[in-house]
């Protein structure tokens, strides 16, 4: 990356997608990619991820929530794995034992974190994103 003022170069470029059931994680988790001037879309459950890459949608890194109904944070980014999705996948999670984080991350996660995130996490996660 050439030099610049910002470590995070030009932010304005970048994509997220928050999948989470938890309205109050959505809104922090906005909040934060918001404060950091990166554009984003949501999803309540899997499934609606998954339709909107189904949908053409270019995301360059998605926050996922393990739990949630419809269709959970596992089976989605499995999915979006074998539909041959490349972006940065984030599982976020309140429950984090040893077991579920692997199983979690062998769905296809780069990364696998307790929620909520922090503006440095995700400052982070976004520094390493090309677009």
């Amino acid at each position: 990356m050439s030099g610049g003022s910002s470590s995070l170069g030009n932010v304005s470029r970048i994509s997220a997608l928050i999948v989470d059931d938890d309205p109050v994680i959505r809104k922090l988790h906005s909040a934060m990619l918001k404060s950091l001037g990166i554009q984003f879309q949501l999803a309540v459950n899997g499934k609606e991820a998954v339709d909107l890459y189904r949908s053409g949608a270019n995301i360059h890194i998605v926050f996922m929530d393990m739990e949630m109904p419809v269709m959970n944070g596992m089976e989605a980014t499995k999915e979006l794995r074998a539909m041959g999705v490349s972006s940065i996948i984030v599982g976020v999670s309140s429950r984090c034992s040893d077991e579920e984080r692997e199983e979690f991350i062998s769905a296809g996660l780069d990364h696998c974190y307790a929620k909520p995130l922090t503006v440095a996490k995700i400052k982070s996660l976004l520094e390493g994103i090309k677009y």
